[in-house]
């Protein structure tokens, strides 16, 4: 988990809608909001035209992870890049830093993309005939700094992510990997505000992809980026998200933290997507500890935020149970048994939201 500041938005996505057919913009013919959303983006559907983003919200906290997952053509990606406006939104507003991108020039806007937001995407985009170095340095060139400035931002961040000794290879000399690794340089070289991410590393073999998800977090707690990424694997988002969103046919089905959306899954929809996470890796010490435990000095301390799989370690070697603090003052106790009672209470009430969804299902087709 990332240190974010909840007080502080540093990016609104409202109402915002994506439509695709023949003149899109006359499904709103004001500035409201259509009363129901659903409704209105079924009617699109059956007029031939494709609402792949309908009726968006969410907020992005300053510093903050927010990820959004979805399966194909859910419109996750179609969000991402209203928020950058690579796709222009048909309607909505798409809010930074207190301002509304969709009231900005094509000037303001280039201005806002070059100093504001960096931008990865699951293609690499590298420029074959520039150096590694070149390539990291290309969007500065674009900004008009100076060669100097240019070599100074561009050797900062490539010390960030580990490419020391590269600087004068080109991307056929790299691997997936350190490719990456470039792309990732480049878009954090311009300083950016906002963080947008694609599937970054989808195209990598998991190995590598998860040495590039510690490499993002290590980045991530130096920098402290506001961040939206766009995964369509549950795990990955479980590593590194803050806050997730999932989206279905366009709209968003539910917003939460990982654990918000594993133990209480808002349809069979979300339930399906989180079916196979361990308990372990969702639940903290915060949500299985017990009070009014005598605490030894001899204890180990744990944050209440720390995972009960990062716990587990150390209650093989502490069966008197690890202390748990928050703000630092001791608020509890983890022991073995607070853990399998938690895991078997959050275990049952999976299968009742199972039986219960099922239900629905049925109830719904008769």
């Amino acid at each position: 988990m990332t240190v974010t500041d909840s007080t502080r938005v540093k990016l609104s996505c409202r109402n915002v809608w994506k439509v695709y057919g023949d003149n899109p913009t006359s499904w709103f013919t004001s500035k409201d909001n259509p009363a129901n959303p659903a409704d209105l983006a079924e009617r699109i559907r059956t007029c031939g035209s494709i609402p792949a983003a309908a009726d968006v919200s969410f907020d992005v906290n300053v510093g903050e992870i927010f990820v959004i997952m979805g399966l194909s053509g859910s419109g996750k990606s179609t969000v991402v890049r209203c928020l950058s406006r690579l796709v222009e939104p048909t309607h909505g507003e798409v809010i930074l830093d207190g301002e509304n991108l969709l009231e900005k020039n094509r000037k303001q806007l280039i201005d806002i993309r070059r100093h504001k937001m960096g931008m990865v995407f699951q293609s690499f985009g590298l420029l074959p005939h520039l150096t590694v170095a070149e390539n990291i340095a290309f969007p500065l060139r674009l900004q008009g700094l100076s060669k100097t400035e240019q070599r100074e931002r561009a050797a900062r961040v490539i010390e960030l992510v580990g490419l020391e000794g590269r600087e004068s290879s080109f991307p056929r000399q790299l691997s997936g990997g350190q490719q990456q690794r470039v792309g990732i340089a480049r878009s954090l070289a311009v300083e950016p505000e906002l963080w947008l991410l694609d599937e970054p590393f989808s195209a990598l073999d998991p190995l590598i992809r998860r040495q590039m998800q510690d490499e993002f977090l290590r980045i991530q707690s130096a920098l402290k980026k506001s961040i939206v990424f766009i995964t369509h694997d549950f795990l990955e988002a479980l590593r590194i998200a803050d806050r997730m969103m999932i989206m279905r046919d366009g709209m968003v089905v539910q917003i939460g933290t990982p654990a918000e959306l594993i133990v209480n899954p808002a349809d069979d929809y979300v339930a399906e997507f989180t079916s196979d996470v361990p308990l372990v890796r969702v639940l903290l010490a915060g949500d299985v500890m017990q009070t009014g435990h005598t605490v030894s000095d001899d204890m180990p301390r744990v944050a209440s935020t720390t995972t009960v799989e990062a716990i587990l370690p150390e209650l093989a070697t502490h069966e008197g149970g690890v202390a748990v603090s928050d703000g630092g003052n001791i608020v509890g106790v983890v022991t073995p048994g607070s853990v399998i009672s938690a895991l078997a209470r959050e275990a049952a009430s999976r299968e009742s939201q199972s039986a219960e969804l099922a239900s629905r299902g049925i109830a719904a087709q008769s």
